[in-house]
């Protein structure tokens, strides 16, 4: 989908009720969200950044997609979606978060290991706060 195309797109979306729309075709995948922006997911390149020492842990923050009450499990009676120490890959669903009685799924994009949960369950959470931090070191590099 050129930028053109794109842009016409969501022209035409601005005044219905779709709240979000996802579209895949072989590498290039895009996911519009109302209140977002949109993003298009190209295909990966190899990194160009140099390899970062041994030693060095890669924590990353994973931030909530949007404004809510976010939970760790479907209900009290489940169990979590993720405790500290799980390793999740990209698309594994890690939470959810309620907002005026909807629940949105939130999900991983990206691999490694739950190194922190850094909101309770049942917590309001705000776009962009912090609800876990991942370690993205691969294990073979850890000793």
């Amino acid at each position: 989908m050129n930028p053109e195309e794109l842009k016409n797109f969501l022209s035409s979306l601005r005044n219905t009720d779709i709240e979000e729309f996802r579209f895949e075709s072989g590498d290039q995948k895009v996911f519009l969200k109302k209140g977002d922006v949109a993003h298009i997911a190209e295909p990966r390149a190899a990194s160009a950044e140099p390899a970062q020492a041994p030693e060095e842990n890669k924590l990353v923050p994973f931030k909530s997609p949007m404004v809510g009450t976010f939970f760790h499990s479907e209900s009290g009676d489940h169990p979590p979606f993720v405790i500290e120490g799980n390793h999740i890959v990209p698309g594994q669903k890690i939470g959810i978060i309620e907002t005026m009685k909807i629940i949105k799924d939130v999900t991983s994009d990206i691999k490694g290991k739950i190194a922190k949960i850094s909101v309770k369950n049942g917590q309001s959470v705000e776009y962009g706060q912090e609800l876990f931090l991942i370690d993205t070191k691969p294990e073979e590099e850890k000793e």
